[in-house]
């Protein structure tokens, strides 16, 4: 098989392992997180690990992590909403990168082979930064990332620092979000806003492409 089409098949199915959850569980997942999001009242410290965990399970499972953190945000207010939002998706990220490196590296070997694997870690090393931060604001492309990263064997260190201060960034944003629409007593607006930003980080991803 073609060094190409081995890489387009490994690319096919890390995309699958991501995509597969959401549609098979998808709309199941939306809707017992707008439930939860709906019921919850005065209980900020559960509220918070439970929104945490969700963030967390996104690597894996179809969240809406964007109408998570918003929600976290709305529910427990900035600095609440910044703190779960920021566990959760770096716990997350963490999670994502393990299983990459534990489960993906002997796929990819078996797949491309040590020599293309190896070339994919020296890529990595020089581009993988960029992609990690960028990624992570865009659905499906955050989870791929951090699989990615495991996978190539890219410094730990680099990954959780790059990861961590992406994650606080974005998890400022959506809490700061939630926190003004707690303030105008409207989750609508939150919600509006957590289904544009993902879109607006679609759209600079597009342009910096373009722009290459």
């Amino acid at each position: 098989m073609p060094r190409w089409a081995r890489w387009l098949l490994f690319a096919l199915l890390l995309l699958l392992v991501v995509l597969l959850p959401f549609g098979l569980f998808g709309e199941a997942v939306e809707k017992w997180v707008g439930r939860f999001i709906a019921a919850t009242h005065q209980q900020p410290v559960v509220t918070g690990l439970v929104l945490a965990l969700l963030l967390v399970s996104d690597i894996l499972l179809p969240v809406p992590s964007s109408v998570v953190s918003t929600a976290a945000g709305y529910l427990l207010g900035f600095w609440g909403g910044l703190t779960a939002s920021f566990f959760g998706m770096s716990l997350g990220s963490l999670l994502g990168y393990w299983l990459g490196k534990r489960a993906g590296r002997g796929a990819a070997v078996r797949i491309v082979g040590k020599e293309e694997l190896e070339r994919f870690r020296l890529l990595t090393e020089r581009w993988g930064a960029w992609g990690v931060v960028v990624a992570r604001p865009i659905p499906v492309l955050a989870e791929v990332s951090a699989f990615a990263a495991g996978i190539s064997g890219m410094n730990p260190s680099s990954y959780l620092l790059l990861t961590g201060l992406a994650n606080l960034g974005i998890s400022a944003v959506y809490a700061a979000t939630g926190a003004f629409a707690a303030s105008a007593e409207s989750f609508l607006w939150a919600f509006g806003a957590s289904v544009l930003l993902p879109g607006v980080g679609m759209m600079y991803v597009r342009r910096v492409r373009g722009e290459k």
